[in-house]
């Protein structure tokens, strides 16, 4: 089943909240960094990549973040505007903040890293005086993303969309998007994903970001289940956890679970496939499928990026992604 209700006669399908930056990926592959001359730059971070991925599938999108006042943050704004993106909730920073950028190192299939270059950056200076009640209420569902959660203002800022969203009855999805980097420690990260998870529909995350959200709880044990089931004494209604090459698997709040799997693919980096499976994922289930269809639409959309140098660049459109479903193969692992 689809335990999601979204509301009809809004003027968005989908609102997405937090990180903007550049992505610079290496174009010499099967090589470390220090060997790199030349990337190619795209629009990157994950609630951009997941907003890009949902507008190209046809959901009616739109943004709530901060861009410097550079070329850098036109170029993300316009690239945005070119993908049909709605860009009214995107505020341009004036305080000399820089745009957030991601070198990416492509030495194997299995071996990727990104260096993160993150200080004085804009998405992280989002003010809640910039975030418009009147521009949530418009929308089906809002996404937030874990590392717009880092730092204040843009802490608050997510907050605040959050209270607007469950006044308003705006579904609310989590990319947990855990990147430890941009924190100060795991107690602080674990106490604010916590109070966000509390106040989120549907959360999205890896079996590791779960741990680490949980450290406090002096868990003796923890499991899928467990985790799943804590969620859902607060607002969750389907908790995904994600076991990488083995798949995912989604629990609803009736008891039920679903396991999805993987489809074969030619792979050329890891990275960028969380944000593909999300995007297709939550546009499967705004579309009114079962779970277990949207989470094939979710594992053959992180399939098709991560056989793409890019990320952005390389979601599908609708038409993209039923015929690579119809080609490729799907496994799936067992329980």
């Amino acid at each position: 089943m689809n335990p999601l209700v979204f509301k009809e006669n809004r003027g968005l399908d989908f609102i997405a909240v937090g990180r903007l930056c550049i992505d610079l990926n290496a174009n010499e592959t099967q090589r470390p960094m220090e060997e790199t001359k030349t990337f190619t730059k795209y629009v990157g971070g994950s609630p951009a990549n997941i907003a890009i991925g949902a507008a190209r599938l046809g959901l009616k999108t739109g943004f709530i973040g901060k861009v410097s006042d550079d070329q850098m943050g036109r170029f993300i704004t316009g690239y945005l505007q070119k993908n049909k993106i709605n860009t009214d909730g995107i505020a341009v920073d004036k305080t000399g903040a820089v745009t957030g950028l991601a070198f990416t190192e492509i030495k194997s299939p299995t071996d990727c890293s990104i260096l993160m270059y993150r200080d004085n950056v804009a998405d992280l200076k989002l003010d809640p005086t910039e975030v418009s009640e009147e521009y949530i209420k418009k929308s089906k569902a809002l996404l937030i993303s874990g590392t717009a959660l880092a730092q204040s203002p843009s802490r608050e800022a997510v907050f605040l969309a959050l209270e607007h969203a469950r006044k308003h009855e705006v579904v609310v999805f989590f990319d947990i998007d855990y990147r430890p980097y941009t924190w100060e420690s795991e107690a602080e990260t674990a106490v604010y994903f916590n109070l966000a998870a509390e106040k989120s529909d549907v959360i999205i995350g890896t079996r590791e970001e779960f741990d680490m959200m949980e450290k406090l709880l002096n868990y003796k044990e923890s499991n899928d289940q467990v985790t799943a089931e804590r969620w859902f004494s607060y607002h969750a209604q389907i908790v995904v956890i994600k076991h990488g090459g083995e798949g995912s698997i989604a629990y609803t709040r009736d008891g039920d679970s679903h396991r999805g799997g993987i489809f074969k693919t030619k792979v050329l980096k890891t990275f960028g496939a969380g944000d593909s499976y999300a995007s297709a994922f939550i546009y499967g289930l705004m579309q009114g499928l079962e779970i277990p269809q949207a989470m094939r639409l979710g594992g053959a959309s992180a399939s098709i990026v991560i056989s793409k140098h890019s990320c952005s660049d390389a979601m599908p459109t609708s038409v993209e992604l039923f015929n690579f479903m119809e080609t490729a193969t799907e496994v799936l692992q067992e329980a």
